[in-house]
Parts: C-alpha cells; structure tokens; sequence
C-alpha cells in the first residue's frame, strides 16, 4: 500500500510509540508538524485502510498502528511483486541487487517455509 508523505510519517511515529499515540502529541512530533485537525484527518484515513486503530480514553482517542512495520514493508513488497509482468524476473533483478545480508536472511526464510535447514 503507498503512503503519502504524511502518513508515512504519521505510521513511523506509531510504529515507535507501540503504546499509540493522541493526536495532539503526535502532531508536534512530525518533521512537517502539521495542525493537529491534519493529524486528525490522516489519521481516520488510515484508520480506514485499516493501518491504525483508535481507542477513546478521556474525550480524545489514543491512535496504536494495528500492525508492525516489518509487517506493512511485507505487504508492500508483495504488493510489488503482484504487480510485476514477469515475477520470475522482478525477483531475479531483486535479488541481484540485494546485500549479502539481505540474501542470507531470503535464503533462511525460504529454508523455513519450506521446512528446511536454512
């Protein structure tokens, strides 16, 4: 799923604060520090992608990411891939330009899924 820049933002400051955040402390803590009526909308987009969930505390709503990073870069790289013309030859362009220790750790998660020793 492609973020804006916002929203990116927005999802990395959650993903740091896994306890959530309110949006009156997560607006000043963004790079671009955007009014927090802005925080407020993106976040109910992205509560509507299903990225965040909210939770009432007082009368404001504490925002929590509703899955870790590892898991939305997951979903985008495949997500790419569901794209590709040709898998067979986006993965082999992908792997030829990946560092040693990105294919040890492709390599090991292939061993896994597939029940054997990496």
């Amino acid at each position: 799923m492609q973020l804006g820049n916002l929203e990116r933002s927005i999802m990395e400051a959650l993903w740091q604060h896994p306890s959530g955040m309110f949006a009156h402390d997560l607006a000043p803590a963004l790079p671009s520090q955007p009014a927090v009526t802005t925080v407020l909308t993106v976040l109910m987009r992205l509560a509507n992608k299903g990225m965040v969930s909210r939770e009432r505390v007082g009368r404001a709503h504490l925002y929590k990411a509703t899955a870790g990073k590892d898991t939305f870069v997951a979903e985008a790289m495949r997500a790419a891939l569901d794209e590709a013309g040709d898998v067979a030859a986006a993965v082999q362009r992908f792997v030829g330009t990946v560092t040693p220790e990105v294919a040890a750790a492709l390599r090991a998660a292939l061993g896994e899924r597939d029940g054997a020793e990496p």
